[in-house]
């Protein structure tokens, strides 16, 4: 079992890395072909994806671990069990939100890699749900966790929309640059009353999931 889960880590972290630097070598030459030429800009709009700054952390999560595991460590070191509950969180938390609401979307990032966006959206999620359920080593994380659990998603939020009117985009040909069409006011008739409905709601499916992350970590484990 061990030995499976080193694999599974190893090649959760790889696939990350491969569908993030995949996309973006499909945006830049999506970018460079269509005139843009900001493209610190674009690339940076790029890494203010939710999407690929969770898995970037998921990918970290699932290297340590399978780091750990293959040097026979135990029970996961506390830092290490919150980074794991995070990790999980937001990525449970994007496979959600995307399938629900975003699949078929075409996002401001240029052309989509379809087998990139699977990667992202669809199996490493389940990936890092599977090594959480499943995988030796496991710690008993406290309710507090949640707490953690949720700064890094409201510190992405206020850096979203405050960073969003101020930035001018070459692909889209706008001022206003927003990740996902549910943080553009634009898009809206109520402007910012129906994108603080979409914020809420999401953070409160963030902390649900996080209380369901904790919650598994206090189950005992059956021998």
């Amino acid at each position: 079992m061990r030995t499976a889960f080193i694999l599974l880590r190893a090649a959760g972290a790889i696939a990350v890395v491969a569908a993030v630097v995949g996309q973006l070598l499909v945006s830049l030459d999506y970018w460079t072909t269509t005139g843009v030429r900001d493209l610190a800009t674009s690339v940076a709009n790029f890494f203010s994806f939710f999407t690929i700054q969770s898995n970037i952390v998921g990918a970290v999560s699932l290297a340590i671990g399978a780091v750990h595991l293959a040097r026979g460590g135990g029970e996961d070191p506390r830092w290490f069990a919150v980074l794991r509950a995070c990790a999980t969180t937001y990525l449970v938390t994007t496979g959600v939100v995307y399938n629900l609401l975003l699949r078929g979307i075409e996002l401001p990032q240029g052309s989509t890699l379809a087998w990139s966006n699977e990667v992202l959206h669809v199996v490493v999620p389940i990936v890092l749900l599977v090594d959480w359920l499943f995988a030796p080593g496991r710690r008993r994380l406290g309710w507090g966790t949640v707490g953690i659990v949720v700064i890094y998603p409201i510190v992405w939020v206020l850096y979203t929309l405050v960073r969003g009117p101020l930035v001018y985009s070459d692909a889209t040909g706008r001022q206003g640059w927003y990740p996902y069409p549910f943080l553009d006011p634009a898009n809206f008739e109520n402007g910012y009353g129906t994108v603080a409905l979409y914020v809420v709601a999401i953070a409160a499916l963030i902390a649900v999931a996080g209380c369901g992350v904790v919650a598994v970590s206090r189950m005992r484990r059956p021998r």
